[in-house]
């Protein structure tokens, strides 16, 4: 009998798997960046004044992309691509973990340095997140905040209300993920940043938009074939990539962690540190997956890692996550809509990370996991649990 597609199931069949909400969730995302468009273009007049304000009284800006777990993962994400875009002589742009900017504090904020705190978060309740902007404006003399979040409830967006330093973005109101997965927070809050810091005219960026809308709903279409994939033999996943991709590979490891609550092992990695040590981590019961990149130069190095993957002949499953045709490689094959061939690998890893999503909430699905409520003890949280935060001098 064939295997009934998740999306062809009712919602009281998925709610008896532990799953309506995070399949929801997952599936919702292509309508989402829709949306995230639209709310880029209503603000972006208000964003380009606040930076302006902020370039016309220093000469050059420290800008600190931060959040915790997956929100951490966006700046990793984006980072790479706006380097490119943003003049480095005014913005002096890294991706650093609220995570570490709490614990070490002392290493990424000076007093002298003007910086632009970019906070990510879904519910703007992590301790971290909100210690991070107490520890800046308490060391740094000139402060700002872009806050990106998903609730307008949460303390993050509530501290911006009336702070002229700090502009804050909401996302859509369905991205605000009700799951224990990050899904629809994570992609909505990339684009949004892709947006506000790339320099591409708005109707480039529109149809980049309309390009992976179209991919995320091919990933969808195609269900089934991961379902396939999934269904084989394995205990480990291995992600990789390049530049932002690389930056993506972490989320996507992350994802199939949290939703298998550790019984599925993860390893994410670039295509080409992949091979000093971390190679490793290869056996006859690990899948693969390259998230191959769009740049004609990158997308040789994830190429030769594919083939050589290959030709170890040791995974279970090697596979090439494509946008473009593939030439002379001998794996398997999952690739998007053509159309995806002119995309910044960057907005790329919007549908390259639906992929990834789908592994894990079938994997969850199949290792007898509830995906909506993953953590069978509970030691693990929607919100982070148990966090103290302590006075810094």
């Amino acid at each position: 009998m064939e295997t009934k597609s998740l999306f062809e199931m009712t919602e009281e069949e998925l709610t008896k798997m532990g799953a309506a909400i995070t399949v929801k969730e997952i599936k919702q995302q292509p309508k989402l960046w829709k949306e995230t468009f639209d709310n880029y273009l209503n603000s972006r007049g208000k964003v380009a004044d606040f930076l302006k304000a902020i370039t016309d009284k220093h000469e050059k800006i420290r800008v600190i992309f931060t959040g915790a777990g997956t929100s951490a993962y966006v700046g990793d994400t984006v980072i790479p691509y706006i380097k490119g875009k943003v003049n480095e002589k005014i913005w002096d742009l890294m991706s650093i973990p609220t995570t570490d900017l709490v614990s070490n504090p002392y290493d990424y904020f000076k007093a002298d340095i003007p910086t632009l705190l970019v906070s990510f978060a879904r519910s703007g309740n992590s301790p971290e997140s909100i210690g991070a902007v107490k520890l800046g404006k308490q060391i740094i003399e000139d402060f700002y905040q872009l806050t990106i979040t998903c609730a307008p409830e949460g303390s993050l967006a509530q501290q911006a209300a009336n702070d002229s330093k700090n502009l804050l973005l909401l996302m859509p109101e369905n991205s605000n993920d009700k799951g224990f997965a990050m899904t629809g927070s994570y992609t909505c809050m990339v684009l949004t940043t892709l947006l506000v810091f790339d320099t591409r005219a708005d109707e480039e960026k529109e149809q980049i938009v309309q390009s992976i809308v179209l991919m995320g709903n091919d990933v969808i279409k195609r269900e089934k074939e991961i379902q396939q994939i999934v269904d084989l033999t394995f205990n480990r996943v291995i992600y990789l990539g390049s530049g932002s991709l690389a930056g993506m590979t972490r989320e996507a490891s992350l994802k199939l962690l949290e939703l298998t609550a550790g019984k599925v092992a993860t390893l994410f990695d670039s295509s080409m540190g992949f091979r000093h040590g971390p190679k490793s981590f290869v056996d006859e019961n690990t899948l693969v997956f390259v998230f191959t990149s769009n740049h004609e130069y990158t997308r040789k190095y994830d190429i030769d890692i594919l083939n050589e993957l290959h030709n170890d002949r040791i995974a279970k499953y090697v596979c090439c996550l494509t946008a473009v045709e593939t030439e002379d490689l001998e794996v398997n094959n999952f690739k998007l809509a053509e159309i995806g061939k002119r995309i910044p690998d960057a907005y790329l890893a919007l549908p390259y990370v639906m992929f990834a999503q789908f592994v894990s909430i079938i994997a969850s699905i199949k290792l007898g996991n509830n995906p909506d409520t993953p953590s069978p003890t509970g030691t693990v949280n929607r919100v982070v649990q148990g966090v103290t935060i302590h006075p810094y001098q």
